[in-house]
């Protein structure tokens, strides 16, 4: 909920910015998450990073969801998402006023490297088929306990 109070959040159409990065772990849950779904997530050198990558209403700010993609103690419920072509920006914590800067985030060496074997993306066509988890990898963020 920090995120969500600290940024004065409400609702109204905002633009959505990519991070600047992001850990191996999350990733990977990102991956197994979406693939129950049967959406196959671009390789992690394929995603934006350091950008407005669009925009989306935001209708509702939730403190409880039954919603398997509910993960903290507040969420925003969004609608009417659309894609922009990236624009590089700094980005921050809640709502903040972006201004047009740098360039797109570069891959972390991780992401370059991540399932090909010795980062060889000469080899891609040998292993284009989604990965596969024999157990679901660890949430890479705990949800914070409410206080009671």
């Amino acid at each position: 909920m920090g995120a969500i109070k600290s940024g004065h959040m409400d609702c109204r159409r905002i633009c959505i910015h990519a991070a600047a990065s992001m850990k191996r772990d999350e990733y990977e849950w990102a991956v197994w998450r979406l693939d129950r779904h049967g959406v196959i997530c671009p390789r992690p050198d394929d995603l934006v990073f350091g950008a407005i990558i669009g925009t989306v209403d935001v209708t509702d700010i939730i403190t409880e969801s039954t919603s398997e993609w509910f993960g903290g103690q507040a969420g925003l419920v969004l609608k009417t998402p659309v894609a922009v072509s990236p624009i590089p920006a700094k980005g921050a914590l809640g709502y903040f006023q972006w201004v047009r800067s740098g360039e797109i985030a570069v891959p972390s060496p991780w992401m370059r490297l991540w399932d090909r074997p010795n980062g060889d993306r000469g080899t891609k066509g040998l292993f284009d088929e989604p990965p596969r988890f024999e157990k679901a990898p660890d949430k890479p963020f705990k949800t914070p306990k409410k206080n009671l």
